[in-house]
């Protein structure tokens, strides 16, 4: 917290609010004990002044953030092995590498974040014991830096069509690596361009004359002593970026690279010294790493979020602007009904985020431990709803944070708001690890299979168990509760499903290729699953904050808040509900007024609110967002801090200008 006095206006919010935000820190974080650990974490970094920076980032040449980043990075992980003997190392990984504390040492990304996100857990995912025991020891001892290359210049999401090949030559049982065209270079992976010495490559296999599909293999691109790259390797960096700069996304071209057999991972499918194949018992494990950065990506989006809100929250209660009413005093911007339309949804969203998230987390380790004992019956559920979650939160979120930015008018343009580096970070999501639209139809693959299954009279997993009852619309009179909400996300749902199947299936008939009946109803498909989504991000939410043990004053915020999300989404996709729901255009005018209601109920605890966020100001690293709310005089000190401050006449003045006045006379 700022030793400056507080603004006014902010103390005065705090005071207002009806119940203890450090109730709500505590539950975030999971008691009071864990709050200690994670503020007593991000003071052991945020304190050091090896971490901080002397000069804005945004001041720097394009290498300038690259430099600076490595050396912080290598700083950064030294202080987190230091953790290791006070049993809490794993936990400082996860913070140091996430949207809070990891993007507020490292603002434009992380250099090293794809060696522990992606590399270390391809590696545990799909190593056997032997590659285990050999790899994973170096990389967490950080001998050596990988990153995880899969996406290619001509291919990203569509897996299947990756051009890079890994042929077999059984006679020095070597995979030979390489790129056969300009598409098949990796492109993309972070950590690439000139960190990473080794990285795991997804590649075509072929072996006895036969092709196998992608499969996963590390390859060494870079000498560990002089760092140069290895003989037949062309690795390099593609270029500045919306945000994320400092991450040194690279390019990577194989000319017939040879590496050991035992360089393939192969706890799933296995190639012999002969060269004989041995395949997976269950193709879809090959994606597990991506499932697992999915579930990570909900977490930062999440992350992401409640950083923008808390600025642009705090920002409202100090900024006065215009008149309410003629001759009185400009009031705080938090009071006008639409800046509270902009906030409160998205604070709401937040914790929607952090509910489906922590249910995920919980899945996926689930289905983590049933994989070890060849169990893959729950794979393709938490598959289909990673994909929807990942492409929903993460396109809402980005929505979230550029209207938390639009919502704090010029201010929030600068970048000394840190709203358009938190944009940068964000917007990022919404492509890799999959392309949001076709997660989308990933998830609509499966939603028509349950579809199916309902027809036949199937059992259904839980996540689409609601196809069974909801897919009709009743003859029920709506009313503003909850538990209605919840059935008519649900109609929506099945309705959209039921649609999109009817729509496919009739297309079918009048004699259109399968593959063309799909892509002529995609639209309808992937909207199918946003709903299918919406309507499970919304139930999710109803059921943990139900579960909640707390306290009466913040039970009643969260379900307001719970309440403001659901319905904001019913307004915001009214015609929907009209369509399939039991809601009928007389129940929108009383939805609208609960919608207003539920702004004024909450505009006291807003400030209350995000401070239960927790966020330090070291983290926000915003002028508009400082527990203080001296907002004024941190622009003015951020704007002494550019280079052209340093000298009252700028060079350029008697290079340039003053020769052209001359001439112009």
């Amino acid at each position: 917290m700022s030793l400056r006095n507080v603004n006014e206006d902010l103390a005065r919010e705090r005071r207002n609010c009806t119940f203890d935000p450090t109730e709500l820190t505590y539950l975030l974080d999971g008691g009071e004990e864990k709050t200690k650990e994670r503020r007593d974490r991000e003071k052991f970094f945020l304190s050091d002044p090896n971490l901080k920076d002397t000069v804005p980032a945004e001041y720097l040449s394009h290498k300038e953030k690259y430099e600076n980043a490595v050396k912080k990075a290598c700083y950064l992980f030294t202080k987190v092995k230091q953790m290791q003997g006070e049993g809490s190392a794993m936990e400082g990984y996860r913070q140091v590498l996430g949207g809070t504390l990891g993007s507020a040492i490292l603002k434009d990304g992380n250099p090293f974040t794809l060696h522990y996100v992606m590399f270390i857990p391809t590696i545990m995912g799909q190593g056997n014991y032997e590659q285990q025991i050999h790899w994973i020891g170096r990389a967490w001892n950080l001998d050596m830096i990988g990153t995880y290359a899969q996406t290619e210049l001509g291919h990203g999401t569509f897996v299947r069509g990756l051009e890079t090949t890994a042929h077999y030559d059984p006679r020095t049982q070597e995979f030979i690596i390489n790129s056969p065209t300009l598409t098949s270079y990796k492109w993309w992976p972070g950590g690439l361009g000139h960190t990473a010495n080794y990285a795991v490559v997804v590649a075509q296999l072929h072996t006895q004359g036969k092709s196998h599909g992608i499969h996963p293999f590390i390859v060494q691109i870079r000498d560990e002593k002089s760092h140069k790259p290895m003989p037949g390797v062309k690795v390099g960096e593609i270029g500045t970026k919306l945000g994320m700069n400092a991450t040194n996304n690279g390019y990577l071209g194989f000319d017939h690279v040879r590496i050991p057999r035992e360089n393939m991972l192969m706890k799933n499918a296995q190639v012999l010294e002969d060269g004989t194949y041995v395949k997976s018992p269950r193709d879809k494990l090959a994606y597990g790493t991506m499932v697992f950065v999915r579930v990570v990506l909900i977490q930062d989006v999440a992350s992401y979020l409640c950083k923008a809100v808390t600025i642009a929250t705090r920002y409202s209660a100090v900024r006065r602007q215009s008149e309410l009413k003629p001759g009185q005093p400009e009031p705080q911007i938090i009071e006008y009904k639409t800046q509270q339309f902009k906030l409160l949804p998205n604070i709401a969203a937040c914790f929607a985020f952090k509910f489906s998230a922590a249910w995920l987390w919980d899945m996926y380790n689930n289905v983590a431990e049933e994989l070890d004992e060849k169990n893959f019956e729950h794979l393709p559920e938490l598959h289909a709803i990673s994909c929807c979650l990942k492409a929903v939160c993460t396109a809402d979120g980005t929505a979230g944070v550029e209207t938390c930015r639009l919502a704090c008018g010029g201010h929030g343009y600068m970048t000394c708001s840190n709203l358009p580096s938190t944009y940068g970070l964000i917007t990022a999501t919404c492509t890799y690890e999959g392309e949001n639209t076709v997660m989308l139809l990933q998830t609509a693959r499966y939603l028509m299979k349950a579809w199916e299954q309902v027809s036949r009279g199937e059992p259904l997993t839980p996540t689409v168990s609601y196809l069974k009852t909801a897919g009709v619309k009743t003859d029920e009179k709506w009313e503003n509760t909850l538990g209605h909400v919840i059935k008519a996300f649900k109609q929506v749902a099945a309705g959209k499903i039921r649609t999109s199947a009817q729509n496919m299936d009739r297309r079918v008939r009048n004699g259109y290729s399968q593959e063309d009946a799909w892509n002529m109803t995609s639209i309808e498909l992937a909207h199918c699953s946003e709903a299918h989504c919406r309507a499970f991000i919304v139930e999710k939410f109803v059921e943990s904050v139900e579960a909640l043990t707390v306290s009466p004053p913040l039970r009643a915020v969260l379900t307001q808040l719970c309440e403001l999300y659901a319905v904001y989404w019913l307004l915001q996709k009214s015609g929907d509900f009209l369509q399939y729901s039991f809601i009928t255009p007389e129940d929108i005018e009383g939805i609208q007024l609960w919608l207003e209601i539920l702004l004024e109920r909450l505009r006291p605890n807003a400030v209350g609110i995000v401070d239960g966020f927790d966020l330090c100001d070291e983290i926000l690293s915003s002028a508009l967002g400082a527990w203080d709310g001296q907002v004024y005089e941190r622009l003015f000190e951020e704007a002494l801090k550019s280079p052209l401050n340093s000298i009252p006449v700028n060079s350029s003045f008697h290079k340039y200008m003053k020769p052209f006045f001359k001439s112009s006379l």
